[in-house]
């Protein structure tokens, strides 16, 4: 009896890894524009919040190719110039991108992934989709605060963010207990302001 009807299809799940991939790289880019704008605009704590974003998108590129790489595909993107506006746009630009990767982009991959039968990059993708909500959470908070008029919070001020380097989950407390996504211990989680 031949196995080779029982081998995992990878076509697809290649496709799906390298769109994330392309689409990770372009938005640690873009996060990291936008953090020099709010830095500019003076807006500290936003600027802190997207540099974070932009360490956890490099981590899911990292993942996403490390999965390409063990199904012997190239990891390849190519980086497309983003357009830089004010820190209140750039915040909304931020969120409806997250949105998209969670309510329709990472679903999908990880459908197809389990459908694949390859467990390692419906595990990357369920990471990124993981952290990617609590990008939304952080973003939403952001944005909130600055329609309300609430300056005098943690948007105007320098503030540590902490990102697992395994799984990016990002987060903006510092905690006891292990990486909440991939038990990643906390005391080795980074600190980025």
């Amino acid at each position: 009896m031949s196995t080779a009807n029982f081998a995992p299809r990878v076509g697809p799940t290649i496709e799906n890894l390298l769109a994330a991939y392309q689409g990770e790289l372009n938005a640690r880019a873009r996060y990291l524009a936008f953090a020099d704008r709010a830095d500019e605009d003076g807006f500290s704590g936003i600027a802190s919040l997207f540099r974070a974003a932009a360490r956890a998108e490099q981590i899911h590129a990292h993942n996403q190719a490390r999965v390409l790489r063990q199904l012997g595909a190239e990891a390849r993107a190519e980086l497309i110039a983003c357009r830089v506006h004010d820190t209140l746009e750039n915040l909304k630009i931020a969120l409806s991108g997250e949105k998209y990767e969670i309510e329709a982009m990472y679903p999908a991959f990880i459908d197809e992934a389990r459908a694949a039968i390859n467990s390692n990059a419906a595990r990357c993708f369920e990471w990124s989709l993981e952290a990617e909500k609590g990008h939304a959470r952080l973003c939403a908070e952001a944005l909130d605060l600055f329609q309300t008029n609430q300056m005098e919070s943690w948007i105007r001020s320098a503030r540590d963010f902490f990102v697992c380097p395994v799984c990016a989950c990002t987060s903006e407390h510092k905690t006891d207990d292990n990486c909440g996504i991939c038990q990643y211990p906390a005391d080795r989680l980074e600190t980025i302001r």
